[in-house]
């Protein structure tokens, strides 16, 4: 539902709009009470509808410490539309190479929805990513269920989640499988957290994230699996700093998949860049510029 980048991105956003909002609301009278009449409107007409959304450039997609983008650049966007209730539905993209692939457009593009409400203090977050890779090869598409728990206290917001997607073909361990046994299904348990720190006083926010993966620990149907040794752990350290409207982010990201192991032999060539063949799950710095909206 989204990589690890994503759910920071959210916590982050969570920081930086309320103030956004305080700038926004410092205007002239008459505008003043043309934004009162506008809401009062709205809440006459039923729940309000509102629409946020991102745009980033970053130097590596990393999904679950692992690169979605050869090691190398990618762009990614989104939008979710936002009901007073709690409910919301959107949209996020982005482009791929290497590992991840299935020709076409080579475009990762993930459908969720989901329900938020307040839980002693924070937010309850239900809901489902509808993972999509569009034109590209047949049994690349899967559903994963999450439930995220968040909460802020002082400058320090904390986000913890589980995402279990059931089994379904495309998390299968086809290249364990005999062809005549093609078909075959796994499922796929993710649990993350995350946390972010603003500096008070100052435009800086740290952040810091670990996940832990247990999936396949073979190849699904077209070349790869979302959790690509089977169980292993990933963890991110970076920093943003706000300038303006837009966001300037660095990272360290990691996972401690070992490669001399049978379990990761048995992914090459696939597992490794296609540029100078390390691996596609080394620690990496990255760094990416963005904007919410």
């Amino acid at each position: 539902m989204t990589s690890s980048n994503v759910y920071i991105a959210a916590i982050l956003a969570g920081i930086a709009v309320p103030a956004a909002a305080q700038d926004m609301a410092a205007t002239t009278p008459a505008a003043q009470e043309e934004a009162v009449s506008a809401a009062a409107a709205q809440v006459a007409a039923g729940p309000a509808l509102t629409v946020t959304g991102s745009t980033a450039l970053v130097t590596d997609y990393r999904f679950r410490g692992v690169s979605q983008s050869d090691k190398g650049f990618a762009v990614q966007g989104g939008l979710t539309v936002n009901r007073e209730t709690g409910l919301y539905a959107g949209f996020w993209a982005s482009n791929l190479a290497g590992w991840g692939t299935f020709g076409g457009p080579n475009l990762e593009l993930d459908l969720f929805g989901g329900y938020k409400l307040p839980v002693a203090g924070g937010t309850l977050d239900v809901g489902l990513t509808w993972y999509m890779y569009p034109g590209g090869a047949k049994i690349t598409d899967f559903a994963e269920p999450y439930i995220k728990l968040s909460g802020t206290t002082g400058q320090l917001s904390l986000l913890a989640g589980v995402a279990y997607a059931p089994s379904q073909e495309a998390l299968g361990n086809w290249s364990n499988t005999p062809t005549s046994v093609a078909g075959e299904k796994e499922d796929n348990l993710y649990v993350w957290g995350d946390a972010a720190y603003g500096i008070k006083n100052t435009p800086v926010t740290l952040k810091a994230h670990i996940g832990y993966s247990d999936g396949n620990p073979g190849l699904g149907p077209n070349g790869t699996s979302v959790a690509p040794t089977g169980r292993y752990v990933d963890w991110l350290l970076g920093m943003d700093v706000l300038v303006g409207p837009v966001t300037l982010g660095v990272a360290y990201v990691d996972t401690d998949i070992d490669t001399s192991s049978p379990e990761y032999l048995q992914l090459q060539p696939n597992f490794s860049s296609t540029k100078d063949g390390s691996s596609i799950a080394g620690s990496k710095v990255f760094f990416s510029i963005s904007a919410a909206f």
